[in-house]
């Protein structure tokens, strides 16, 4: 199976299946002499393991990290750095009576269609279990970048039809691991919760909008032509399950308007720098960062997997119905929050080593 490698220097190899004996990865390119906090790694996995809220799956997975290789008295060596998690809690029998047949809108079919085979206990590779791997490799990435000045932070800014009016300057995003929603806005947590809470009652899901906000860049990073910074960007959130949509600053709202309402003008900033009097561009213009913040939005999916009765097909394409077992999100937002940050870790991370290579 290809396509399990993501970045060109600071690279991410990931393995495992979702009821494998482990999942596990391996990080090549992150520089020698990187203090590691191996506590810092742990806490950014605990963010995002099964079992925190009632919002989320109830697999009780402690998601523990063992590091392999690469780190030595607390520091990275420059040599690869191996990692595995092991999986503590599957319950394979869940998934049997999907072993002939095809959830709708998951994996399922094409895979089978694709390898001539499928792991049907809990999806195998196409599970979400694979995502602490990112973000444990994203956890050494945001290590890396804070010594630079550039922090990565993400929130639930839409469940459903309910979402934060406000910009994402005026809200404390510190605050956004707070509640289990994590949306840093508080009332409208609350009726994110009460929607996720509905749906989780009725053996349903539903998706939403996490928004990720990057400060700090300087400009230049990103590559001109297919290397663009939001082309990355891009494909790392959309690598990412159950991700559908994807826009950089204004984004698809910025298509409907004109050029002389979307362009950001130039104008000094305080310190005798250059800045944009507004971020329409998401803080990148011609592929390459321009200093201000970089704003994107991921558009997450209903999980596919519902708690309930549903129609499908089995392998000889005859009519059956499956009420899946085994424990599932209703929402997959919560959970995704430290995903869509680690995977915008591990993008700057890799565009702030090329961007050394860019002029003497």
């Amino acid at each position: 199976m290809s396509g399990s490698s993501f970045g060109k220097i600071f690279r991410l190899h990931t393995f495992g299946e979702s009821h494998g004996v482990a999942i596990g990865g391996i990080i090549d390119g992150c520089p020698a002499g990187l203090e590691v906090d191996a506590a810092r790694v742990q806490r950014e996995l605990d963010l995002r393991k099964p079992g925190q809220s009632t919002l989320t799956s109830a697999r009780a997975e402690d998601d523990r990290i063992e590091i392999l290789s690469g780190i030595f008295q607390g520091k990275t060596t420059g040599a690869p750095i191996g990692f595995i998690i092991r999986n503590k809690d599957q319950r394979s029998s869940d998934y049997d009576q999907l072993s002939g047949a095809y959830r709708p809108s998951h994996a399922d079919y094409t895979y089978e269609k694709k390898y001539g085979t499928r792991d049907h206990s809990g999806g195998g590779r196409s599970s979400a279990r694979e995502t602490a791997c990112r973000v444990a490799a994203g956890a050494i990435a945001r290590i890396f970048l804070e010594q630079m000045g550039i922090s990565i932070a993400a929130y639930v800014r839409q469940v459903g039809e309910i979402g934060v009016t406000a910009d994402h300057s005026t809200l404390d995003l510190a605050s956004t691991y707070s509640n289990a929603v994590r949306c840093p806005e508080k009332g409208t947590a609350e009726k994110m919760t009460t929607l996720i809470e509905e749906a989780r009652s009725q053996g349903d899901t539903v998706g939403g909008i996490i928004q990720c906000v990057i400060k700090g860049l300087p400009v230049g990073f990103g590559e001109p032509v297919f290397d663009k910074l939001h082309a990355l960007l891009g494909h790392a959130m959309l690598s990412i399950n159950a991700v559908k949509g994807f826009e950089v600053g204004s984004g698809f709202y910025g298509a409907t308007r004109r050029g002389s309402q979307e362009n950001d003008v130039f104008e000094p900033d305080d310190s005798g720098g250059i800045r944009t009097r507004t971020n329409n561009s998401g803080g990148i213009q011609g592929g390459i960062s321009n200093g201000m913040p970089v704003v994107v939005n991921v558009a997450f999916k209903p999980v596919s997997t519902l708690m309930r009765e549903q129609q499908t097909v089995d392998r000889s394409g005859t009519p059956v119905k499956i009420n899946p077992g085994g424990r599932h999100d209703p929402c997959v937002l919560p959970r995704a929050v430290p995903v869509v940050e680690a995977m915008a870790a591990l993008v700057i991370a890799d565009c702030a080593l090329m961007a050394r290579s860019a002029r003497i």
